[in-house]
């Protein structure tokens, strides 16, 4: 297998995409240190900001919780909690006053029932097991001529990849939903909606990024095991 790692189709496909994550990781990170250091006039703190919206779009049941990291803020659909990392939750800029907004507009998709979120959760398992046992599945096929455990490593991985496409309209939905709020609600005012547009536009880059990652080494995946299964028929 080494040829996988020197072939033009390696250096064609999977190797700029992971360069182009590696640049949307940067692009997060600069943008958010950016905003971050810029009060928002109105002084909510980003979990003020979360329960305003939440309670403006009566979901006074969905809780707000502070969890430890830096950008790891997210919503639980399972236990209808919306958490918030260190650097946003007691912070009044408005990069952390957009995160939340945002994490909150996945509130509002699931009490909703948006549809592109309740397909992203339906195969979650499905993207869990692909994500470990695809890649394994597929060398180990490949090493010991076993194709079929290949092939279905192959289909395991596309999983993954349906996943990050599913992300992609949930994940700009939500972005949506927060500046529409934030602006409606006279949370944020003009140059700071717009710093904030920024940074949620950065951090899209990143499923952007990850989408066409998986694309690539799918892409890559496909024609070493198609190939190898006919030359072994």
């Amino acid at each position: 297998m080494p040829y996988y790692y020197t072939d033009s189709a390696y250096l064609l496909l999977v190797l700029p995409a992971f360069v182009f994550s590696l640049w949307a990781q940067h692009k997060v990170q600069s943008t958010y240190a950016r905003y971050a250091k810029v009060r928002a006039s109105r002084g909510l703190t980003g979990a003020e900001t979360a329960r305003r919206i939440l309670d403006h779009n009566n979901l006074r049941d969905v809780s707000i919780e502070h969890v430890r990291g830096n950008l790891t803020d997210h919503y639980d659909p399972r236990t209808r909690v919306v958490r918030l990392s260190d650097s946003v939750y007691n912070s009044q800029s408005i990069a952390a006053v957009g995160i939340a907004a945002h994490e909150v507009g996945h509130a509002v998709q699931h009490a909703k029932a948006y549809a592109p979120l309740r397909l992203r959760n339906a195969i979650i398992p499905l993207t869990n097991i692909g994500s470990t046992l695809a890649i394994p599945m597929i060398f180990i096929g490949l090493v010991l001529d076993f194709f079929s455990l290949a092939v279905v490593g192959v289909i395991l991985f596309g999983s993954v990849a349906i996943f990050q496409l599913v992300t992609l309209p949930v994940e700009f939905n939500a972005s949506r939903r927060a500046i529409a709020t934030l602006e409606s609600q006279d949370i944020l005012y003009g140059d700071e909606l717009t710093g904030t547009r920024k940074v949620l536009s950065a951090a899209a880059l990143t499923y952007v990024a990850a989408l066409a990652v998986a694309l690539a080494q799918l892409l890559r995946f496909l024609p070493l095991v198609l190939g190898g299964r006919r030359r072994n028929d």
